[in-house]
């Protein structure tokens, strides 16, 4: 007994030697890590507040439908980012960031100690120089906008000594929104608003408990966490931490909790992250692009409302891709485009410039609603109006007859019906409600090429040259025009001149 005895006095004082000596180390580790801190602090340049002040905040371009509602495409260089007013911003989505982030972050002036000797004393077990964690949001802030994410004690303590700085002049409120609106979640996602549209397709002020959730789960490793990767049951997990870290604390009930961690929430698939009416969105982009600049465009973030209706535009590219085969295969064309303008308004309401925009093999992102193209007897109502204008009326008669058009120092010319049918006397009215060549040609004869050439262009179409570059053939079609200006021109018939 007397020796047992002894034998468990010997390993307490074992053990008190032990811990003696690691406080020791510690304390001397302790003071080592605040020497080093203060000469790195006095040694070091650490970017003034000022620098945090100017940032430049990127925000991408938007282009929106008629309603502003439905998103067509975004445009960025490197960033997609919207910035939200902390209004705008729900409860639930704000509390479910600082659950899973920093839930002590109303509490603490910018730096969390417990933190800090939670990840110091996990640094010495790995024999480390605390370059462990221990960050708060806004010593987060602070790396993704003024500093490098290197793990290195002199950025720990630039972070340390910002934090600190910026917690003295602006408020948390302030400091919480500027987080949500600046940090990555993934996939080019900057800030809560781009995050929502990327994954959900809806805005930052509609997310449900059980999205606010995925959302705030991204940030601390949004590549590794990505709901396109390969850990999207580590992404549930993590979810699923930040709904219970947010009951624990008080910012939901057990049973929201339970609810949300429930709730069937679909990603948009990636490919749905791209473009909508692409021909018709890189025509806006042209013109705003000639107008503001590329630069400009991708770093301003503009909200360009269009004119576009995405129904009629969903109606379109279903004609097309409905007749384009039957057409390819009747008539050997290859392609086909569609526009559809407002006659009332001029706006363009739809745009389909291929059969598909994204058939490379076919340079399908070639939009032939805006290219060159011979129009043919779709040019027709033109030379009429030019005509009439003249004062020639829809009843005015000509011969449907065999004809030939001589002109000096040129070949004779003589125009066929496509049906090799003649009908002899005809009205105006009746020869352009059939699409008769012959007597469409003697009408532009009548008129003359310089009056049908005016006409042209004073409803809009800007492809013609001067009369001298064309014959009788123009009246069937026998110049260049882009098919948007001959869809506009046409407008000014139905909208009675």
């Amino acid at each position: 007994m007397y020796i047992l005895s002894m034998n468990v006095k010997e390993n307490k004082s074992r053990v008190r030697q032990i811990f003696k000596i690691f406080f020791v180390l510690g304390l001397i580790g302790f003071f080592a890590a605040v020497a080093a801190a203060s000469a790195i602090v006095l040694t070091t340049p650490i970017p003034a507040v000022g620098d945090f002040d100017n940032r430049e905040i990127v925000e991408s371009t938007k282009i929106y439908d008629r309603t502003g509602e439905t998103l067509l495409y975004e445009l960025y260089n490197e960033e997609k980012r919207t910035v939200v007013a902390f209004e705008e911003i729900p409860r639930h989505v704000k509390n479910a960031s600082v659950a899973i982030e920093d839930s002590r972050f109303y509490n603490h002036p910018g730096i969390s100690v417990f933190s800090i000797l939670r990840a110091f004393s996990t640094d010495i077990l790995r024999g480390q120089v605390l370059v462990q964690g221990g960050s708060t949001i806004t010593q987060q802030l602070i790396k993704n906008t003024l500093l490098t994410s290197e793990k290195t004690l002199t950025r720990k303590i630039k972070e340390a000594v910002l934090a600190l700085k910026i917690e003295n002049k602006y408020s948390k409120d302030e400091i919480l929104n500027m987080y949500l609106n600046e940090i990555p979640y993934g996939s080019n996602a900057y800030g809560l608003e781009a995050a929502a549209e990327t994954y959900f397709a809806i805005h930052a002020r509609d997310l449900s408990l059980a999205q606010a959730a995925y959302l705030a789960a991204l940030p601390k490793a949004p590549s590794y966490y990505s709901p396109y990767g390969n850990h999207k049951d580590e992404l549930v997990v993590r979810k699923n931490i930040v709904l219970k870290r947010m009951e624990e604390l008080g910012f939901v009930s057990t049973e929201e909790a339970e609810t949300a961690s429930k709730e069937e929430v679909v990603f948009l698939p990636p490919a749905t992250q791209g473009i909508r009416a692409p021909h018709f969105v890189m025509y806006v982009v042209d013109q705003l692009t000639e107008r503001f600049g590329e630069e400009f465009l991708r770093n301003n973030g503009l909200s360009v409302r269009t004119t576009l209706d995405i129904g009629l535009q969903k109606h379109a590219e279903e004609v097309i891709a409905s007749h384009a085969e039957k057409i390819d295969k009747d008539f050997n064309a290859g392609n086909a485009s569609l526009t559809a303008t407002d006659p009332k308004t001029g706006e363009i309401l739809a745009m389909v410039g291929s059969r598909d925009y994204f058939d490379r093999e076919h340079e399908g992102n070639f939009n032939v609603a805006v290219a060159r193209r011979q129009p043919g007897s779709a040019f027709k109502p033109i030379v009429y109006a030019a005509a009439i204008e003249k004062g020639y009326t829809p009843e005015t008669v000509v011969f449907d007859v065999p004809t030939e058009f001589a002109a000096s120092g040129a070949e004779s010319y003589q125009p066929q019906n496509y049906d090799n049918i003649f009908r002899g006397p005809i009205t105006f009215r009746e020869a352009l409600a059939q699409s008769i060549n012959v007597p469409s040609v003697k009408v532009l004869y009548l008129t003359g090429l310089r009056e049908a050439l005016d006409m042209a262009r004073r409803l809009g179409i800007s492809t013609l040259q001067g009369p001298n570059q064309y014959g009788l053939t123009l009246v069937l079609g026998g110049g260049e025009v882009r098919l948007l200006e001959l869809v506009s021109a046409y407008g000014v018939f139905a909208n009675d001149g």
